[in-house]
């Protein structure tokens, strides 16, 4: 698969869960985890461009076909397919996703094999919260949320969840208080699949430990942005100097350095 070119595949198996895992890199742990409808050309190359600023990197598919393209069939094909399962809480309120806790294992696992003082992670669209309820562990050490789409936000009560249990929110909370733990967000400003009610309440929770990087897509915004966008570090980057996104994305870069290299 060129799209994959430069990984290793290697498998990672939690609690008798076994799932294929996409490596490449040196230095501290990133952990990559793909939005909808799985690891497409572009979410690889966001992992490369992590790989190229100097982290090894993780990449688990956790659903959809590894290397295929973006497509409107195969995104329904793949949406429909995590919202059936039973490891994604992709409706639920106050419920952190059971395939969480396979992640923290990759995390933890992704420590112990590259070292340093903790990993990173990064998640997309579905996938975006599960880096905050990874966050749990000590390991975790900076976090990215970028269009943190889980629950689907239908009604007030799931527009501002955050998709993860009231005991994994207190531990992500006493982090930040006691560990100085920061969180990155990132999301387009009409993106309705990030409501504002969700962004007040990452503020709400966890204070100025948010850094919460908002793009511009009303409509008539300088950038041209369309007011549907949504993939902020993929389907919908701008890799020119100077556009919001290119600056997004130097942004996590800085992040993973400064909270992993610092």
């Amino acid at each position: 698969m060129p799209a994959l070119d430069g990984f290793t595949e290697t498998e990672f198996t939690c609690n008798g869960e076994t799932r294929a895992v996409y490596r490449a890199g040196s230095g501290p742990g990133v952990v990559v985890v793909h939005e909808v409808p799985g690891i497409t050309p572009l979410v690889a190359d966001f992992g490369r461009r992590v790989v190229d600023a100097g982290f090894t990197v993780a990449m688990p598919s956790l659903f959809g076909e590894p290397g295929r393209p973006m497509g409107m069939p195969y995104v329904v094909k793949s949406m429909w397919g995590a919202c059936v399962s039973r490891e994604f809480a992709t409706w639920a309120l106050n419920r952190t996703s059971p395939v969480v806790e396979w992640l923290r294992a990759l995390a933890r696992d992704l420590h112990r094999q590259a070292g340093g003082k903790g990993v990173g992670a990064v998640g997309m669209c579905l996938t975006g919260g599960f880096a905050l309820a990874m966050a749990v562990d000590d390991d975790l050490l900076a976090p990215v949320l970028s269009q943190p789409s889980m629950p689907m936000p239908l009604g007030p009560a799931r527009s501002r969840a955050l998709g993860l249990s009231d005991a994994d929110l207190a531990q992500v909370k006493a982090r930040v208080e006691h560990d100085d733990l920061c969180v990155l967000g990132l999301r387009f400003s009409n993106d309705r699949a990030v409501p504002d009610a969700r962004w007040a309440r990452y503020r709400e929770e966890l204070g100025d430990n948010f850094i919460g990087v908002e793009i511009d897509s009303s409509p008539g915004n300088p950038h041209g942005i369309p007011k549907t966008a949504h993939s902020v570090l993929t389907e919908h980057l701008v890799d020119q100097p100077g556009h919001p996104t290119r600056d997004a994305l130097d942004r996590v870069l800085a992040f993973f350095r400064d909270r992993l290299m610092g």
